[in-house]
């Protein structure tokens, strides 16, 4: 044991003494499934860059995100915090929400500034909007942000063109509010935005980004939240009609072609082996969407629902000469990339409760996990309930269960939204490594041993809920139109006359 923590801290110091501190781009794909990347078994997904991650990287078969939504997850992300303790639930925030992340909570690129690091934030951010921009990326530690501020959905998209020359986006948006803004840093760049044209120009944003920091020998985070794959899938003339997977591959290819054209980057700059690429994903799949919706693989369910399916997510880290490749069963999270950022940058840890651990060790040695159990909140948690589900080692407990509407249209009736919740008295157990799809609860009846187990897990839910201290909710302040972004702030009549190119 003794001599795996110095081998871990003699790599990390020699890491850190290498001339310039490491760099890190955080990927963050939106929607997508276990299933749903080549080297995680889809056949007829193209990710050859994703897929290069994977095979020269580690990848992670039990990794966990904190939220089966948008706005949750991605709180949980950048602060390595549970949701509930930053008051980002019920669900997510909408384009004139009153609230956000707020700003008393530490993002990553906060804990990376007073290193001198370079940061920038490209995509979706939805972590809020607020007065005046309070919200935005560049309120939260980022120097500079390209995206759009929530879900490219929450706008009018019947008459916007998804794919080229002019096929207009699948499906329903939202209506009643304005169309989607592209914004640069807090001012509104283009409204609605161009979806044909907004890959290329994130990853554009980005190669710049890691060009301009290399030559000025500037350590640097950037945080990509992608679009790809949520609904409605959109693909610029480079992708679209180029996988065999229809809307959702093109989606899928776009995105995975900007991940080549950041390792060009990298290259290109020579800072690759001097950079950790970490790869993941928000929830999973929102199967509702049929096959543009994404798919979980093996796993049970999906998008919001606290089964395996809705939670569990495809993962990659990758880093030239200090990572080797190979894959790991270890327990691991979103939470805990901001421990093992700051671990590896030697950057201060935010003095508040974290909930995420330094994942260093499973990272340069393929070893054991720090984290001990992972919690399984629903979309709307609450002090009544606390955790749906908890995961100890192979084991996995649901105390309640409850089907989703993101989840319907798969022959499982467990995921629909006619699935109301139930309680579990004792607590479904599955055996994850012997059945991940979660059909096959255990009987304590058939395995007595197992009483020790189911104690120890009630035990941990008990001790775990009755420490959480639920944050404000933000989601809970309510909206107001008049926070909705116009690049046409005294125009009439709203929201039809928010438009600027």
């Amino acid at each position: 044991m003794f001599s795996v923590f110095f081998a871990t801290l003699i790599l990390v110091l020699a890491v850190r003494s290498l001339g310039s501190s490491p760099n890190f781009i955080l990927l963050f794909a939106d929607d997508l499934g276990f299933g749903d990347l080549g080297c995680y078994g889809h056949p007829s997904s193209l990710t050859p860059n994703l897929d290069r991650l994977a095979s020269d990287g580690l990848r992670f078969t039990d990794f966990y995100c904190t939220s089966p939504v948008c706005s949750p997850s991605r709180a949980s992300l950048l602060t390595g915090r549970y949701q509930t303790r930053s008051g980002v639930y019920p669900g997510v925030l909408y384009p004139g929400s009153r609230g956000g992340l707020p700003l008393n909570e530490t993002t990553i690129a906060e804990v990376l500034k007073p290193l001198g690091y370079a940061t920038a934030a490209i995509g979706k951010w939805h972590l809020g909007l607020g007065l005046n921009g309070t919200y935005l990326p560049t309120r939260q530690g980022f120097d500079s942000y390209l995206g759009v501020p929530y879900s490219h959905d929450m706008g009018p998209c019947q008459n916007l063109t998804c794919f080229p020359p002019d096929v207009k986006c699948y499906g329903r948006c939202d209506v009643g509010v304005v169309t989607v803004p592209l914004m640069n840093n807090d001012v509104i760049k283009q409204q609605p935005v161009n979806f044909l044209d907004l890959e290329r120009a994130y990853s554009d944003f980005a190669t710049d980004f890691i060009t301009l920091s290399a030559r000025r020998q500037q350590p640097f985070f950037l945080y990509y939240p992608s679009h790809h794959t949520h609904y409605p899938q959109y693909a610029g003339p480079g992708a679209a009609g180029h996988s065999l997977r229809g809307p959702f591959g093109d989606a899928l290819l776009e995105f995975d072609t900007t991940v080549g054209n950041l390792l060009s980057s990298l290259e290109q700059n020579g800072v690759l082996n001097n950079t950790l690429i970490f790869f993941t994903a928000d929830n999973g799949p929102e199967l509702m969407r049929m096959s543009r919706g994404g798919n979980a693989g093996s796993l049970k369910c999906g998008k919001g629902t606290t089964y395996e399916g809705g939670m569990r997510e495809p993962a990659i880290a990758y880093w030239p000469g200090t990572i080797r490749p190979g894959v790991t069963h270890e327990l691991a999270s979103t939470l805990d990339i901001l421990p093992t950022i700051a671990g590896f940058a030697g950057a201060k840890l935010p003095s508040v409760q974290l909930d995420g651990v330094d994942m260093t060790d499973i990272l340069v040695n393929h070893g054991k996990s720090k984290r001990e159990a992972m919690m399984f909140y629903p979309t709307d948690p609450s002090e009544k309930y606390g955790i749906f589900a908890l995961r100890l080692g192979k084991y996995k407990a649901h105390f309640y269960t409850r089907g989703a509407t993101h989840s319907e249209t798969t022959p499982d009736q467990a995921c629909h939204i006619t699935a109301f919740l139930t309680a579990h008295d004792p607590p479904l157990l599955f055996n994850l490594e012997a059945d991940p799809s979660e059909n096959y609860p255990l009987s304590l009846q058939e395995h007595p041993e197992l009483k020790l187990l189911l104690e120890k897990i009630q035990s941990l839910k008990t001790q775990f809920d009755a420490s959480m201290v639920f944050g404000e909710s933000q989601i809970g302040k309510g909206s107001d139109p008049e926070l909705q972004p116009c690049c046409n702030p005294h125009c009439s009549p709203k929201p039809s006359c928010c438009q600027c190119r």
